[in-house]
C-alpha cells in the first residue's frame, strides 16, 4: 500500500497516536532517549547507542533518513532488522494501519516506519530505545513517546517551509520533545534558540543540562583517524577518550551523548572510564565526513544545510592537510543552496555539480548556473550523473599528481552521501 513520500509533512500526532493505541502503546514498554535538532542527530544517536550497549543493555535505535537500505533505520543490538524481520514487523502492524486508514486518518510513510520501530523494539524486547526525530519535534511522529531524556543538538535554519522562518520558531517546534520530569540535554545553541529551549524546560519541570556549563568538551587533540577527547560529564570527567570521527561538532555530539547516558542511569555513580573509552572507540557514523577512498583521499559527508556544511568544512580544514580540494555537490532544490555554495567557495578549488537519485535533487543546469555566479565559470564542472561526477573529480585529483595533496569531498545531501557510498562500495559497514 502506497504511503506517499517521506517529505510530505502533515503536522499532527492524531494518526500515529491512534495507531499506537490500537497496537497497545509499544513505545511505553521501555525508556526512551529522544534526540532532536537540526544537525548531528544521527551521530549523537549512534554514540548514545554505543554507550548503552557497552553497559550491556539491549538497545533499539531508530534513525532517519537512511543511506542505502531502509532497514538501517530500525536497529536492535546495533544491527538493522533482517529483510525477513522487516517484512514480519510490517505485516504485524499492517491490519492496524488499515484500521486507522479506514477512519479517514491515512497514515504516512514516516508514521508507518515509526510504528514499526516502536513495535519491533517492544517485541525484541529492548532495555532502552534511542529515537531520532524525523523533522521538528512537537508534531514529529516519534513524539508519541515520552523520552526520559531529551537531547537537542544544535539548531539552525532548515525545513523552513515546515518548521518556521526563524531559529526561535524552529526551536519551539523541536522543544516539544521535552516532557514533564525529563532531563533535557542541550548542545550549545544560539541565544534565541537557547532561550526558547530553557523556557520549555521550565514550563514542564524538566531538569536541564547545558553544554559548556553542566557538561562539555574540556579538551581535544587531533589523532590518527579522529580525535582524543577530555570530556566533562554530569558525574565525572573522562580522560583519554578516542573518538574515530572528525571535527569539533563530533566532539560536541560526544559530550551530549555522554550526558544523556549519565542522565538516564540510576543514582549518582559515574560511568566506568573503560566503558566510556570502549564505547566511543567503537562509534561509526557512516556518511559523516567518512573516508571512503585513499589515493586520492575521497570524503563523503551528508551535510545538507548551511550549519552542517560549515561544521563539515571546518572539520576538513582542521583534520586533513589538503593543498587542494575538489567538491562533488548534489543538493535538494528546496535547501538554501546559495548559502551552501557561498560557504564552500573559499575552500574548494574546483566544484563538480551533479544530481543524486532523489526526485528532489536540484536540476544540474540550475545548480551549475548558481555555482558559476559564486565560483566563476572556470572552476565549475557540470556532470549530469553522480557516478560520472565522482569519476571526473577523482580524475582531476589524479591529474594534479600523487603528491599534490588534493582531496575530494562529496556532499550536499544525505541522499548524495548514500549514493556515493554505494558507488564507492563503502556501504557494507553500517
Amino acid at each position: 500500500m502506497q504511503r506517499g513520500v517521506e517529505w510530505d509533512f502533515d503536522p499532527s500526532l492524531d494518526r500515529i497516536a491512534a495507531l499506537m493505541d490500537v497496537l497497545g502503546s509499544p513505545q511505553r514498554s521501555y525508556p526512551v532517549v529522544h534526540v532532536a535538532g537540526t544537525n548531528g542527530k544521527s551521530s549523537t544517536t549512534r554514540m548514545i547507542e554505543s554507550l548503552l550497549r557497552e553497559r550491556n543493555l539491549r538497545v533499539g535505535r531508530f534513525t532517519s533518513p537512511h543511506l542505502a537500505s531502509m532497514r538501517e533505520r530500525i536497529c536492535v543490538d546495533g544491527v538493522p532488522l533482517s529483510e525477513e524481520r522487516f517484512v514480519e514487523v510490517y505485516e504485524d502492524v499492517a491490519p492496524y494501519l488499515q484500521m486507522i486508514d479506514s477512519r479517514g486518518r491515512r497514515l504516512s510513510f514516516f508514521e508507518t516506519l515509526t510504528a514499526m520501530a516502536f513495535a519491533a523494539f517492544a517485541d525484541a524486547p529492548v532495555d532502552v530505545a534511542v529515537v531520532e526525530t524525523g523533522m521538528g519535534g512537537s508534531f514529529d511522529a516519534t513524539n508519541v513517546a515520552d523520552g526520559a531524556v531529551a537531547v537537542i543538538t544544535p539548531i539552525s535554519l532548515d525545513h523552513v517551509d515546515y518548521l518556521g522562518p526563524d531559529v526561535e520558531t524552529i526551536a519551539g517546534e523541536k522543544a516539544g520533545i521535552i516532557k514533564p520530569g525529563a532531563t533535557a540535554v542541550f548542545a550549545q545553541q544560539e541565544l534565541p534558540a537557547a532561550t526558547v529551549l530553557l523556557h520549555r524546560a521550565s514550563e514542564v519541570g524538566a531538569t536541564v543540562a547545558r553544554e559548556g556549563l553542566e557538561f562539555g568538551v574540556l579538551g581535544r587533540e587531533l589523532a590518527i583517524g579522529g580525535q582524543m577527547l577530555r570530556l566533562k560529564g554530569l558525574r565525572a570527567t573522562y580522560e583519554d577518550v578516542m573518538l574515530p570521527l572528525y571535527g569539533a561538532h563530533q566532539a560536541s555530539n560526544a559530550a551530549c551523548a555522554l550526558a544523556a547516558v549519565e542522565a538516564l542511569g540510576a543514582g549518582d555513580e559515574p560511568l566506568s572510564e573503560e566503558v566510556v573509552r570502549q564505547a566511543f572507540l567503537q562509534v561509526r557514523s557512516p556518511g559523516r565526513l567518512e573516508v571512503v577512498r585513499r589515493g586520492p583521499t575521497v570524503l563523503v559527508d551528508a551535510a545538507h544545510n548551511p550549519g552542517g556544511v560549515q561544521a563539515t568544512l571546518e572539520a576538513v580544514r582542521e583534520s586533513f592537510d589538503f593543498a587542494n580540494l575538489i567538491g562533488v555537490v548534489a543538493v535538494f532544490g528546496d535547501k538554501d543552496v546559495q548559502s551552501i555554495l557561498e560557504l564552500m567557495e573559499p575552500m574548494m578549488d574546483e566544484i563538480v555539480v551533479t544530481r543524486n537519485s532523489s526526485p528532489r535533487s536540484m536540476d544540474v543546469d540550475d545548480l551549475a548556473a548558481l555555482a558559476e555566479e559564486i565560483f566563476g565559470p572556470d572552476r565549475v564542472h557540470q556532470v549530469e550523473r553522480l557516478d560520472n561526477a565522482i569519476d571526473r573529480a577523482i580524475g582531476m585529483a589524479d591529474a594534479m599528481g600523487e603528491f599534490s595533496g588534493t582531496g575530494v569531498l562529496i556532499t550536499g545531501s544525505v541522499v548524495t552521501a548514500g549514493d556515493a557510498r554505494l558507488l564507492l562500495r563503502a556501504d557494507k559497514e553500517q
